[in-house]
């Protein structure tokens, strides 16, 4: 018999620094900016891959609500800090007009290392994401659950989307970030495998060959952690919005804690085929939540709103014991009102019906995610 989970929860989030009056990328922040950073949050803040990004990192906490306690302390610590530089900090996976080959990389060896092997596709990386960690202790059971919970990769894309604009475009995407993301190396859906055992061969076979160095370079869309006991999904957007980072990480605590409970009733969620699931994956970066996706059990399209309400449904009973239900039912309001690609494009538009230009109206859809990265 199979110990349950303890579940316990790690949010990571990546953000952009931004000059609070251009409303540009701060290109080479001051070092003293990361400085007093530290030295109020420590290693739960760094350096991120370009120096116009840094990333936030919570303590494991077993409860979603604590969770998001410790987000707020980091997003609010960063957001003030830079203020006394003149920066404003953004949680959007990518710039509405900042271009990539403006900007400087950090200087760390692992990121040199990127830059020298991967070439332009690392120099454009001027993305950020939001990365999920749930504790799965038992190792067998941590491949088994990422198996099943592939299928609803797409779904959590979806109500993330906060990339629609891609150096002053808009991209007809609402999430673009994976179009520059999947142009790396070893990223997608990851191999349906049969062990944790199996897992460690395929590595193995990688670093050997001397393709990979370790784990870490592994980029699926979800993976067991290189460095944690825990399912690390990876395909999700950073969310502008704090309450929607919030409901997604409920959505994905109370999904792996479903998907257990059906595994210790000797069931599981049914298998389909990776073609399947990639057509989702794509609908959900092209449409975010306001399309349709593969209801893949009745084989056609179901308005995407549909199915968050069958999400609700199928996740309420896990959320309510890990108390995180009213967190989980907050994606009914961004399945209804929107993702943050959709507010970014109302933004826009709003500025130009009141007479702004293009180039205005990208500045003004900077000013609104300035606004909405605080909590509140």
């Amino acid at each position: 018999m199979i110990t349950t989970p303890s579940f316990r929860l790690g949010i990571e989030e990546e953000y952009l620094i931004v000059n609070a009056q251009s409303a540009d990328l701060v290109r080479q922040p001051a070092p003293e900016f990361m400085q007093l950073c530290q030295r109020e949050l420590g290693t739960r803040v760094t350096n991120e891959y370009l120096q116009c990004q840094l990333e936030v990192g919570t303590s494991p906490q077993h409860t979603v609500p604590a969770a998001a306690l410790e987000l707020q302390e980091l997003r609010e610590t960063v957001s003030r800090v830079g203020q006394q530089f003149g920066y404003a900090i953004i949680a959007s996976s990518t710039h509405p007009f900042s271009r990539w080959r403006s900007q400087t990389h950090t200087r760390k060896e692992r990121y040199d290392a990127l830059r020298a092997d991967l070439g332009q596709t690392a120099r454009r990386l001027l993305i950020c994401g939001m990365h999920v960690h749930v504790e799965i202790e038992d190792q067998n059971l941590r491949v088994d659950l990422m198996n099943q919970a592939t299928y609803f990769l797409p779904h959590l894309l979806a109500l993330s989307c906060s990339s629609p604009f891609w150096e002053g475009d808009d991209t007809v995407l609402a999430s673009y970030r994976l179009t520059v993301f999947d142009s790396l190396p070893r990223t997608g859906l990851p191999d349906r495998l049969s062990s944790y055992g199996t897992y460690k061969d395929l590595l193995s076979q990688l670093i050997d060959a001397g393709c990979i160095e370790d784990a870490t370079k592994l980029w699926w869309d979800i993976r067991p952690s290189a460095k944690f006991p825990t399912l690390e999904q990876r395909i999700t957007d950073v969310c502008s919005r704090f309450s929607d980072a919030i409901a997604l990480v409920a959505t994905y605590q109370s999904l792996i804690a479903f998907l257990f409970r059906l595994r210790s009733a000797n069931q599981s969620w049914r298998s389909y085929p990776a073609t399947l699931i990639n057509e989702n994956r794509w609908l959900a970066q092209r449409y975010g939540c306001t399309g349709s996706m593969i209801d893949l059990g009745k084989g056609e399209l179901v308005p995407f709103g549909d199915l968050v309400e069958e999400l609700i449904e199928l996740l309420s009973e896990d959320a309510s014991g890990l108390d995180c239900l009213d967190e989980l039912t907050h994606i009914r309001h961004i399945a209804t009102e929107g993702n943050s690609s959709v507010r970014q494009r109302h933004a826009y538009k709003r500025a130009i019906a009141s007479g702004a230009t293009h180039d205005e109206a990208l500045y003004q859809v900077v000013r609104h995610l300035i606004k909405e990265f605080l909590p509140g």
